[in-house]
């Protein structure tokens, strides 16, 4: 009985937002940082040929002239008057940021409160990443989803493009990693896996892959910096890399018998072709994407060729290294400064941080929050990425009514409550450069499978992002992503049922007359 009336709430909840009358600040997602209504409505043209953008006026630059200078450049503020829109902004930036308030407002209804908003980012970096190496969607997959976030307000996309399961970026000076193992025979990395990791050809009626060329990455990087949006490329080293090994074996490990380990999970750090394969790639990694970012990865090293390896033993004992876990500090340490040579800055997963990292270097912090706290107390640069908040290839309600995930269930609601300071002292703040939702793609082969994972819990990340923490509250969000959700429908992204998500996954309770329940 107290279920059934639980639910007719909620369904009369998302009733009411559906269909009200207006829209309106209150509605947006993002929630801005500061508005106010007035009385009167406006109807916003199509083509937004109403809207009027005012750069550097001293009104303007006199109330972001205290933001911290990210915050600066992505700030606006959008009038709604009876007769038209006005965005003040202090850059190109923050006046597309307006506009994309103004697009959402659109979007939710063309007719509009007469409203002022007053809006800027809490961190500068909020971004999506998509692993394209597991499971290959392509260009209009990545422009449309970099719509999605541009609507969002989010600016960055992180793009996995390497690992065991398949090369996804064109490489000219090794043609194999695209020519061979961008290919596999397994349309699912797990039936690839079961398979015993067998890789082919584009021209096998097996094949499942594929591969951006040089061209598509300009396309996509173009295309996104039109919104505003950087795209940071992963090349995984020294782990996740049996790919690398398979192509070009005569720079893998090498056994006590002399002969090569192409099925070597890492790269040999003791061989110098494993740098001249490495840095040659980085040279045109560079030349594609104008970020000043580039990640290496350096996650989940298994490191077992390596204790076998003449040539890892023999560097080992040049360098006088007493710990196979001194290889990776050495790889990293190396590539940091090559790309910081040529004016780029070195992202890696926090096992970075456990093999001597180079001060320059950002963190990405993905097992839990400890690394990310290590890491800025230390003095580093971080970016937030705990597995055990936004990962998006977690369930994301009961296991038996979702498709296969992998984890824990991180509900729309779990997502929400993260928040990227939380763990971190004061002083320390400065290091966090913001947060990013992941999705892994083991399970996850098709577009409308991952769109399904990443909306709304995309929603949820973009507020953290930019909106205050003292400005958030879950159920009012909650109101806004079902709106929302909708819209997304309408213009065909394939979203979650959050309208008929589980009990547990709204509340994160089982039942009602648990002492703790609160009804949201």
């Amino acid at each position: 009985m107290i279920r059934g009336i639980f639910l007719s709430i909620v369904a009369s909840l998302a009733a009411i937002v559906s269909v009200s009358a207006y829209s309106g600040p209150t509605k947006l997602i993002p929630e801005p940082v500061e508005f106010s209504v007035s009385e009167g409505v406006y109807t916003l043209k199509p083509d937004g040929s109403d809207v009027k953008v005012y750069l550097n006026a001293a009104s303007f630059a006199a109330k972001v002239a205290e933001l911290p200078e990210f915050a600066k450049e992505e700030a606006y503020e959008v009038v709604v008057g009876k007769k038209g829109v006005k965005i003040y902004a202090a850059t190109e930036e923050g006046a597309f940021r307006g506009r994309q308030t103004v697009e959402m407002l659109r979007l939710l209804d063309p007719t509009v409160e007469c409203c002022t908003i007053f809006d800027y980012p809490r961190f500068q970096h909020r971004g999506i990443m998509l692993d394209e190496s597991r499971s290959f969607k392509g260009k209009e997959f990545v422009k449309k989803q970099i719509d999605a976030l541009a609507l969002l307000k989010m600016n960055v996309m992180h793009l996995h493009l390497t690992d065991a399961a398949g090369w996804r970026l064109q490489i000219d000076a090794y043609p194999n990693l695209t020519d061979y193992v961008a290919w596999r025979v397994g349309e699912t990395y797990h039936e690839w896996e079961g398979l015993g990791y067998p890789f082919t050809n584009a021209d096998d009626p097996k094949a499942y892959g594929g591969f951006y060329t040089k061209d598509d990455i300009r396309e996509i990087v173009a295309y996104a910096a039109e919104r505003h949006i950087d795209i940071i490329p992963e090349i995984e080293m020294p782990g996740h890399s049996m790919e690398v090994n398979r192509a070009y074996p005569e720079i893998a490990c090498v056994g006590p018998d002399g002969k090569p380990r192409p099925f070597s999970w890492d790269l040999c750090v003791g061989n110098d072709g494993t740098f001249e394969f490495l840095e040659t790639v980085l040279e045109e990694v560079i030349e594609l994407f104008p970020y000043k970012y580039i990640h290496i990865g350096g996650d989940e090293a298994a490191k077992i060729d390596w204790e076998v390896c003449v040539n890892c033993q023999k560097r080992m004992q040049e360098e006088g290294m007493t710990h196979k876990n001194q290889l990776q500090g050495y790889l990293v340490r190396h590539i940091e400064a090559f790309l910081r040579e040529r004016g780029k800055t070195v992202i890696g997963w926090d096992e970075i941080v456990e093999t001597g990292l180079p001060e320059q270097a950002v963190v990405m912090s993905w097992r839990g929050t400890p690394g990310g706290i290590k890491a800025s107390a230390e003095g580093h640069d971080v970016i937030m990425s705990p597995n055990s908040y936004v990962y998006l290839d977690y369930y994301q309600d009961l296991i038996r009514k979702e498709p296969k995930a992998v984890g824990h269930m991180q509900s729309l609601r779990h997502v929400y409550k993260y928040d990227p300071l939380e763990g971190i002292a004061p002083e320390f703040h400065h290091h966090i450069l913001g947060l990013q939702g992941n999705l892994w793609c083991e399970l996850i082969p098709y577009a409308a499978h991952a769109e399904y994972m990443l909306y709304p819990r995309a929603f949820a990340i973009a507020e953290i992002g930019w909106t205050p923490q003292e400005k958030r509250e879950f159920f009012h969000f909650r109101e806004r992503c079902l709106t929302l959700i909708t819209i997304f429908r309408a213009m065909g992204y394939n979203t979650f049922d959050l309208f008929n998500e589980s009990l547990r996954a709204q509340t994160g309770r089982l039942r009602f007359d648990d002492p703790t329940f609160k009804l949201l």
